[in-house]
């Protein structure tokens, strides 16, 4: 990637991904500029971005905020907007090279389907859009050229593994998975785990719905839908392996008996950086793989058991349809009660559960039906939660 710097729209700024995402950028000012930042809610992070970055354009997703934030903005010539449509019309735009989709959750999904449509590079790391419309997903890059390089560390593995590999059949991939702060924990003890608890992941630092996804390895049933589509693969071909270390982060395995690994310490913005770059690889200062100090490479079987959500997550992409929406959208509900106290640690694979059990099922859903899908599922979750779980009000 040589030239003419990269004009880059961030959607998710003021997230994990998204600030270690402007990090790399600003070690990198004759390669990439920051054309539009996209936020939810953290009006006052995204101002100090805006001013700091001097974007065209900002977008913040809860109109409440917007006043505040083109008072804050008035000084300055960036244009100001607010609104789900307005994300999706400034990811389109003809001067936006790569867009960088790391809004977590459903709430991605649309700007980032705007940004494919468009023909954009996107650098994905909202894996909620693979596992809610997969298929819709692949069918739309396959029609516009738009490119996806996968942010997550693990999938950034595969990918790299993979280059110079085209036309060599793969046999399966293994995902590894750190196993989370309750790896070593019976399974009677994991009933009485508190948010606070959960939130304290031993290896990455991460964004508290990530967080609590990786302790109860949901983080990585999401991964294994992801790279299904990503990687074209079968759930047969995909495989889960627990590695406390976090060094490697994912292989892949040939049909020749061959297995490429990919290594590394665990900080996202190297495979952050590596979707910016991607074909080249720019000289970095980041961290560096010290084998003296990580001398000892473990690796264990996911107990399924104890960690319901990685068998649910198979179970879900085996059905297909709109059977992962309903159960993003119904974790997505279970990880907010959660970290409002109104559940406990194990209850959210029940909630999950009862709603794919409970909702419709279509095998062939379009775009349309996918979002009536997670609004059904969330009123679900919601509904299961309230009368069999908890008693107070839904104010989370």
């Amino acid at each position: 990637m040589q030239g003419i710097p990269q004009r880059i729209a961030l959607l998710g700024s003021t997230g994990s991904i998204g600030t270690q995402a402007l990090d790399i950028i600003s070690s990198f000012p004759d390669k990439f500029i920051v054309e539009t930042l996209i936020a939810g809610n953290n009006v006052d992070l995204l101002t100090r971005q805006a001013l700091k970055f001097q974007p065209d354009s900002v977008v913040i997703g809860n109109e409440k905020h917007y006043q505040k934030l083109k008072d804050n903005l008035k000084e300055t010539n960036i244009k100001v907007y607010t609104g789900d449509e307005a994300s999706e019309q400034v990811v389109v735009s003809s001067t936006v090279d790569v867009v960088i989709a790391s809004i977590v959750g459903y709430s991605g999904l649309r700007p980032t389907i705007a940004a494919i449509k468009a023909g954009k590079r996107i650098a994905l790391a909202n894996k909620e859009t693979l596992v809610v419309a997969g298929e819709i997903i692949r069918k739309l890059v396959n029609e516009t050229g738009s490119r996806i390089i996968p942010v997550d560390s693990e999938h950034s593995a595969i990918f790299q593994c993979l280059a110079g590999e085209s036309g060599n059949p793969v046999e399966k991939i293994t995902l590894t998975a750190s196993g989370g702060p309750f790896l070593n924990w019976p399974a009677e003890k994991l009933k009485n785990v508190k948010p606070e608890e959960a939130l304290k992941h031993p290896n990455w630092s991460m964004g508290n719905k990530v967080t609590i996804d990786s302790a109860s390895l949901m983080n990585k049933g999401l991964e294994v839908i992801e790279a299904k589509w990503l990687f074209d693969l079968s759930p047969e071909q995909i495989s889960v392996i627990v590695h406390p270390q976090s060094i490697i982060h994912s292989l892949v395995h040939f049909a020749d008996g061959s297995v490429k690994a990919q290594m590394g310490v665990h900080d996202m913005r190297v495979p952050i950086l590596y979707s910016l770059s991607y074909p080249d690889r720019f000289v970095s200062a980041l961290p560096r793989l010290d084998f003296k100090k990580n001398s000892t490479l473990t690796f264990i079987e996911p107990d399924i058991k104890k960690f319901r959500n990685l068998s649910i997550a198979y179970e879900a992409i085996k059905k297909g349809g709109n059977m992962p929406c309903i159960m993003n959208a119904a974790n997505e509900i279970a990880v907010k009660a959660f970290l409002a106290h109104k559940i406990g640690f194990l209850q959210m694979s029940d909630v999950v559960e009862y709603t794919m059990e409970e909702s419709t099922f279509s095998s062939t859903p379009d775009l349309e039906f996918l979002e009536a899908t997670d609004h059904d599922a969330r009123e679900r979750a919601l509904d299961y939660i309230n009368k069999h779980i908890n008693r107070n009000d839904n104010t989370y």
